[in-house]
């Protein structure tokens, strides 16, 4: 399994350059040597380089990144709008990531279950975990996890509905 690790936006300069939004926050997914699939393609990574943001605001996602082979502009523009995938990584203790979310049960740490995971949609605060039942649940509210089961500690009245 493939998972979406960023998107070509567009091409820079000449010489094969191209300006890659990253959609993860491992930023080794773009260290030298690096292997992503790009619809069915493998790119490595030659070179890559983070593009600083506006003064004051977030340094952002986006980076320049030479791929073997890529050497032209033209051969750049043929990449634009394309997503790079890679293999998941392996998680560090204590973290999530959102395909390891979808389709595990919630349940209570008092007991009863709560539902399926069918999407984590972004927000500020926490990113929330969208149940089946229309529950939503902020992350920071898992307590336990295990593959296909995530323990929920939740405040009272949560998912009265």
């Amino acid at each position: 399994m493939l998972l979406e690790v960023g998107r070509v936006a567009r091409p820079h300069g000449l010489r094969g350059e191209v300006v890659v939004v990253l959609v993860t926050t491992l930023d080794e997914r773009l260290a030298p040597g690096s292997a992503l699939d790009c619809a069915g393609r493998e790119l490595v990574v030659e070179s890559s380089q983070l593009v600083p943001g506006p003064v004051g605001g977030p340094k952002g996602g986006r980076w320049l990144v030479r791929f073997a082979g890529i050497d032209s502009r033209e051969a750049a523009e043929g990449l634009t709008g394309s997503v790079l995938r890679a293999e998941p990584a392996s998680t560090a203790l204590g973290e999530l990531f959102v395909h390891e979310l979808i389709g595990a049960e919630v349940v209570e740490r008092s007991g009863p279950s709560r539902g399926t995971v069918v999407a984590v949609e972004a927000n500020p605060a926490s990113d929330l975990l969208v149940l089946d039942s229309g529950a939503l649940v902020p992350v920071r509210f898992v307590v336990a996890s295990e593959p296909g089961r995530l323990t929920v500690e939740v405040p009272a009245g949560l998912f009265d509905l």
